[in-house]
């Protein structure tokens, strides 16, 4: 993604042309691609379908013209995909950060939960002791009780 996020859109001959940093420059390769036709050495990718088989009777210009329109068709294509990558580069990152937020308070609950766990235990422990203070005065209550009868 980073590679992506590296990419810009550059403007050339009239239409779109995306360069990353590294210097890859698409304008020379069309420019080279170009050269090659004037002169009528048609590029080594025959099988690839870039141009069609009518492409072969097709004049230089008229194949270079063909050459751009694509061009300009799978520029746009890409900068789709980059928009798209970016978005969903960006969704992630929103997603990273909920995950952390949630892990967070996740962690915070959790020791939310054990010290009332802790308090709870004291609290029956302390029930117990009163309530077993209750029995004791309850039973020395029934015994005075009998004494004063």
């Amino acid at each position: 993604s980073s590679k992506i996020r590296n990419m810009e859109v550059q403007s050339a001959d009239g239409f779109a042309v995306l360069e990353d940093c590294i210097g890859f420059s698409l304008t020379k390769t069309i420019s080279k691609v170009e050269g090659k036709l004037k002169k009528g050495v048609l590029p080594d990718c025959q099988d690839d379908d870039i141009i069609p088989r009518v492409g072969n009777e097709m004049g230089a210009e008229a194949q270079i013209r063909f050459l751009k329109a694509k061009l300009r068709v799978m520029q746009e294509d890409l900068a789709n995909i980059v928009f798209e990558c970016r978005k969903k580069d960006d969704e992630n990152q929103n997603l990273e950060t909920r995950l952390k937020d949630t892990e967070e308070e996740n962690s915070r609950l959790q020791r939310t939960i054990s010290l009332q766990q802790s308090q709870t235990e004291k609290y029956k422990t302390l029930s117990q002791e009163a309530n077993k203070k209750t029995e004791e005065l309850q039973q020395e209550v029934t015994a005075l009780e009998k004494v004063l009868q």
